[in-house]
């Protein structure tokens, strides 16, 4: 092979299926054993998905790559018109609620189930469960709650309906409804605008 061959070989890069592996279709996904699936979903391929008859997806739904949902136990359930960003991590032992028009950006964690971090009681799943601590709570997010990228929420967490979470905040508790919250802990820093119902109303309407 000439220099010109190698040079052209090294300029070309990597055939582009070999870096983007895609997203699974609707066709794909009705037969995959999912509880429940919708409409106009996609998973990228190189998602983690445990316990798919535990989990249930609306329409309208997108799932970027990296993400691991993990239902092998409890259940995952996600609404319609909702999009799960790149390494997030969900993990549904004592349930997950992702309502209508939520979403999660990049790297966020969604724990049902947590160790015990007092030191009383041994912790990770290798451990038979006589002498764990596991804390198992449902978690829930209301429509149109967004979460930035980084953040974590912890079991028992109630998100309430319309409320924004900046990037790297720790939700340790249940938070009300319209506020836009940031922060470890999260703490709410004021009122967020509704003006994105007479949105969703449109949409709704325009699809009908």
């Amino acid at each position: 092979m000439n220099e010109q061959s190698l040079a052209h070989g090294a300029a070309s890069g990597p055939p582009s299926d070999l870096l983007n592996p895609g997203y699974w279709t609707d066709f794909d996904l009705t037969s995959a054993g999912f509880g429940s699936i919708g409409r106009n979903v996609r998973i990228a391929k190189n998602c983690t998905i445990v316990g798919m008859q535990n989990i249930h997806i609306g329409d309208h739904v997108r799932i970027d790559g990296l993400s691991v949902l993990s239902a092998g136990n409890g259940y995952i359930r996600i609404g319609s018109y909702i999009h799960i960003g790149g390494m997030c991590f969900l993990t549904g032992a004592g349930g997950i609620d992702l309502e209508d028009f939520s979403g999660l950006s990049q790297g966020v964690r969604v724990y049902s189930a947590s160790d015990d971090y007092s030191g009383q009681s041994l912790t990770n799943p290798t451990i038979p469960r006589e002498f764990l601590n596991v804390e198992i709570a449902p978690v829930r997010l209301g429509r149109h709650v967004i979460v930035g990228s980084g953040s974590v929420i912890l079991p028992g967490c109630n998100i309430g309906e319309g409320s924004s979470i900046g990037a790297m905040s720790l939700v340790t508790k249940s938070l009300a409804p319209w506020g836009i919250y940031a922060g470890a802990p999260a703490r709410f820093l004021k009122k967020r605008s509704q003006q994105l119902l007479a949105m969703e109303a449109r949409l709704i309407q325009q699809r009908e």
